[in-house]
Parts: C-alpha cells; structure tokens; sequence
C-alpha cells in the first residue's frame, strides 16, 4: 500500500470515530487498540493489520468488509453486498464531499426512514 493510501484510511477512520462521538481513548479502549497505536493510523503513519481492522470495524459499528475495503483503497460502496443498509451507510460515510456533521445527520435521517423510528 502506497503511503497516500495509507493516510486516506487514517482520514477515513478519523472521519468514522467523530461520525461515532467518540475521542480516541475510547475508540482504542472499544477496539484494544492502544492509544498511540490508534492515532499513529489516524495520521496514516502505519498499515493496519487485518485483527487491528476488524477490531475497529466492531467497535465503530462498521462492516469488517468496508474497512477493510477503504484500508486497501478500494471503493466498497458499489451496492453489491446483498445489506441494502450497509451500502447506502457506506456510501454516506465514505462521500468526501459531506461534512462529519451532514454525514452524521443524513444516516440518522436514513435509519430512522429505514427501521420504522427504532435504532438498530
């Protein structure tokens, strides 16, 4: 993986810790990831490993296969995965041209279109 890879994905998992409110000690705490591990990622300065992606892919509610996708630079949010769910969420998060805040706003509009009011 090139290096701007590398750092598209720490923007991309910085981007999905804020759309989840939570600071970096609580993401590292959620995924048992350390702390200076996790902000070394967020700066794209290391590679994560697959058990490192699929720690946080939990703990951000995340799909394991969309961030392991975006780690690899590789556009997940092609409708193809049989969620329906999933992909438009992915799609919403991973629009460079939305806000954290618009980002934020239209998947609480869409899971409160898509599950009858209820949270998931």
């Amino acid at each position: 993986m090139d290096q701007s890879a590398v750092e598209a994905f720490g923007s991309y998992l910085r981007s999905q810790r804020k759309l989840a409110q939570l600071t970096l000690r609580e993401l590292s705490d959620l995924a048992q990831v350390s702390n200076p591990y996790l902000s070394q990622l967020e700066r794209g300065l290391h590679q994560p490993s697959v058990r490192v992606i699929k720690s946080l892919a939990t703990a951000l509610n995340l799909s394991a296969e969309t961030l392991l996708a975006q780690a690899a630079g590789i556009d997940d949010a092609n409708g193809e995965n049989p969620g329906g769910a999933t992909d438009t969420e992915a799609t919403i998060r991973a629009d460079a041209s939305l806000s954290d805040e618009q980002k934020a706003a239209l998947l609480e509009v869409y899971r409160s279109m898509t599950s009858g009011g209820q949270t998931h």
